[in-house]
């Protein structure tokens, strides 16, 4: 298996950036991001597929936690089966961090004791929080890291290291806990209580530990405080006969002390809960209305909607006393809210036509906006291209992912296949389909469809596949003509093969065809990935007309020129023949010796190159 997880993408990495980036350790077979089936957004992961999985461990031994648009990516083996995902063996949970380790400094720590599956330091927009996770292989390197780690210092700060809980553990902890607490949480007493006149109050009960007011900086109270008892019995009688009672013509709340988290999550579910009571109860008797006059406001409003039926509720919602020209109306049952969708919809009130329909939950809406607009996106899509035409295999949509086409080797020949260093690649242009001499057919010079101007030179991977010399081809369209090496592309069912594209191209010879004028402003407008593509099809017909042959030798190793230069050689035809015929002497020179592509190119070029 040479499958990698990719994590902790951000939201607008796409599949050709991961390509990009992860194709410098070796051939990708496929990359895809996982996306919500819905929206279509990016869930910040992906998986990625190696031919070899030597260039897989490569990859997350050394481009673990590497920046890609900003964000460490988090790099671990593709993990096909959930359940030893989710079931938490191996996995440790690192707190009381330092601010200054990240995840780099937490991997290096943790290793130590074992081989690391995944590990991270969670972060916000400020930085680290504090706390991570480390992921072990074996649940033995987890309990030696636990025994090891666990109340040691990191950078001056005394860390815990424990086994990883999940929420629903946690939370069946925190309900254990709130059965036997012992700590009280009291507000609401007023300004002129302290520390001793609390305790008073409260030592009735039962022995207390501690009590405490809670005051500002300035001294002065702020109207609660806590009273920690020692047994559980005792605070659990506080707060049965002292939440609620009158002290000083205030009523005091009295009642078990929580966190911050425990708190707000209890808020949170509360107030979850009221909002689907009422939406329950609303549920087909609420209006959203919109489009509104600037001079309507509620009772307006009521009066418009009033002879529909018993309304309980009408709201214009405002900003700063300025109507936002929407507002909800609510009847007493569904008929009379249907009756007044029908009867108010498109009718004029003031001067503008409202706009009434039942409302709907925020998700509601944007599900439904999400699918309106997928659906008119699918309306809008342009007619597929005619059969003969080859067609981009890593374009989307219709393709999910991102495949890299698998090398093809003919019968008893060996092909040479050089993956492109960054863009997807690109259908074979026409020249990189001309017949080429037996003795050059099977050389090291990439075709030209794929020129190294696309993304770093000195980042792609070769593999370079000597060739011994091979007999001379019999003429081309006989039985016996050998098939040219098929191009490592991907063509569509129904399209032509590359063999019928070479045979028109040789029945044409290149004649029939009469490039565009190409100029620096059209050249400019085009993507950097195709500028190359479209300065090698006005070059091909005129280098095949006194080089037919060599055509497409030729273009390859003239596309490796600046852009700018190779727009004036189209312009001037002394230059063109000028380069030509310096290639060609190139390419006779070093014909017999078997160099490999870099060779070739740098020796046009004029660049010293370590075979």
């Amino acid at each position: 298996m040479a499958s990698l997880y990719v994590g902790d993408l951000h939201a607008d990495v796409t599949e050709a950036q991961l390509y990009e980036r992860l194709s410098r350790i070796g051939v990708i077979l496929s990359i895809r991001i996982c996306r919500d089936m819905m929206s279509g957004r990016s869930l910040g992961y992906a998986c990625v597929n190696f031919q070899q999985l030597a260039d897989a461990e490569h990859a997350l031994d050394t481009m673990n936690f590497d920046l890609i648009k900003g964000q460490p990516m988090r790099i671990m083996w593709w993990q096909r089966d959930p359940s030893l995902r989710k079931s938490g063996v191996g996995n440790v949970f690192i707190k009381n961090l330092d601010r200054s380790i990240d995840n780099n400094v937490l991997y290096d720590i943790f290793s130590f004791f074992g081989n690391i599956l995944s590990g991270k330091v969670v972060c916000d927009e400020n930085g680290s929080k504090g706390y991570g996770f480390v992921h072990f292989e074996t649940q033995e390197a987890a309990e030696r890291a636990i025994v090891e780690m666990n109340g040691k210092l990191l950078k001056d700060q005394k860390v815990f290291v424990g086994h990883f809980k999940s929420r629903k553990e946690r939370e069946a902890e925190l309900a254990v806990r709130a059965k036997e607490f012992t700590n009280v949480y009291v507000k609401n007493f007023g300004q002129d209580v302290d520390d001793n006149t609390l305790r008073d109050i409260f030592s009735t009960f039962g022995n207390t530990t501690s009590v405490r007011v809670m005051t500002d900086e300035h001294g002065s109270c702020r109207g609660f405080g806590f009273v920690g008892f020692a047994r559980h019995e005792d605070a659990q009688k506080a707060v049965d006969q002292m939440n609620g009672k009158e002290f000083h013509g205030r009523t005091m709340y009295v009642s078990r002390a929580q966190k911050k988290v425990e708190r707000q999550a209890e808020l949170k579910r509360k107030f979850e809960q009221m909002k689907q009571d009422r939406l329950s109860r609303n549920q087909g008797v609420n209006l959203y209305v919109k489009n509104l006059d600037d001079g309507i406001d509620d009772e307006s409003l009521r009066r418009e909607f009033q002879p529909f039926g018993m309304i309980t509720s009408a709201k214009v919602m405002t900003q700063g006393g300025r109507s936002k020209g929407f507002g909800f109306v609510c009847f007493s049952s569904p008929d009379e809210a249907g009756k007044a969708v029908a009867e108010m919809n498109g009718r004029i009130v003031a001067t503008k036509p409202l706009y009434v329909a039942l409302a709907q939950r925020k998700e509601e809406r944007q599900a439904y906006l999400t699918r309106q607009y997928i659906q008119r996106m699918n309306n809008a899509r342009p007619p597929p291209p005619p059969p003969n035409q080859v067609i981009n295999p890593y374009q989307a949509p219709p393709s999910p992912a991102y495949f890299m086409a698998p090398v093809q080797q003919a019968q008893n020949r060996t092909a040479a296949f050089f993956p492109a260093a960054a863009a997807p690649m690109c259908p074979g242009p026409r020249w990189a389909t001309a017949e080429l001499p037996a003795t050059m057919r099977n050389s090291s010079v990439s075709p030209p469809g794929r020129p190294s101007s696309q993304g770093p030179r000195g980042i792609s991977v070769q593999r370079v596949v000597s060739v011994a010399p091979q007999p001379p081809s019999p003429p081309v369209g006989s039985p016996l003509s050998p098939v040219v090496s098929s191009p490592p592309y991907k063509y569509a069912t129904g399209i032509r093969s590359p063999s019928n594209h070479l045979q028109e191209t040789q029945a044409g010879g290149g004649g029939g065809h009469t490039p565009k004028p190409l100029t620096a402003s059209t050249l400019a407008a085009a993507l950097p990935m195709d500028q190359k593509q479209m300065l090698g099809e006005c070059l091909f017909p005129l280098i095949q007309s006194t080089h037919p042959d060599l055509a497409g030798k030729i273009t390859g190793m003239l596309l490796e020129i600046d852009n700018s230069e190779l727009l004036h050689m189209l312009e001037s035809p002394e230059s063109l023949n000028s380069k030509v015929d310096e290639a060609l002497a190139v390419l006779q020179a070093h014909q017999a010796k078997g160099v490999t592509r870099q060779g070739l190119l740098a020796s046009f070029k004029r660049e010293p190159v370590s075979e």
